[in-house]
């Protein structure tokens, strides 16, 4: 809504009796008094803001990671076997002594190597989105009012707002 008044006031902010217009040119025909009634329309435009940053950033982090392997080894086994007596004939003699033989025993560790390898690609890319957004704001739009000094007869007399 406006402000109802501002047009039609006189200085000392009585209303204007019968206010006259400019003299009409020659060969136009009058009329009658006029006042342009003006008033505000709203336009709205968008306008390209910078509104912050998005930064993509590497960090270390440590996890435990466990895995099972499987890992072999020998193991020793004594095995006691009897020597037939046909079989004795092509065995070097058997002094009675002290002796000894040794086998060497095997076992599989776990060696752990790290490889540093490319796993992923992570970039950024932006997306223009578009959504509808409410808007307002205020307008300004003038009103005509008017007043007469006659009796109330008919028309005369009432306030009217030309929309």
């Amino acid at each position: 809504g406006g402000r109802a008044g501002a047009a039609s006031t006189g200085g000392a902010g009585r209303p204007m009796a019968g206010v006259r217009g400019s003299v009409p040119e020659e060969g136009k025909e009058r009329h009658g008094e006029e006042l342009i009634r003006s008033e505000e329309q709203l336009y709205v435009s968008t306008e390209e803001h910078e509104v912050g940053h998005a930064r993509l950033r590497k960090v270390v982090v440590t996890e435990n990671v466990t895995t099972s392997v499987p890992l072999s080894h020998e193991e020793v086994r004594v095995i006691h076997e009897a020597i037939a007596p046909e079989d004795r004939t092509g065995i070097r003699g058997s002094l009675i002594g002290e002796a000894q033989t040794e086998v060497t025993l095997h076992a599989e560790e776990p060696v752990i190597r790290k490889e540093s390898v490319p796993v992923e690609r992570v970039r950024m890319e932006t997306e223009k989105v578009t959504e509808q957004k409410e808007v307002s704001a205020e307008v300004r739009k003038e009103q005509i009012e008017y007043d007469t000094d006659q009796t109330d007869t008919g028309m005369g007399g009432r306030r009217g707002s030309g929309r």
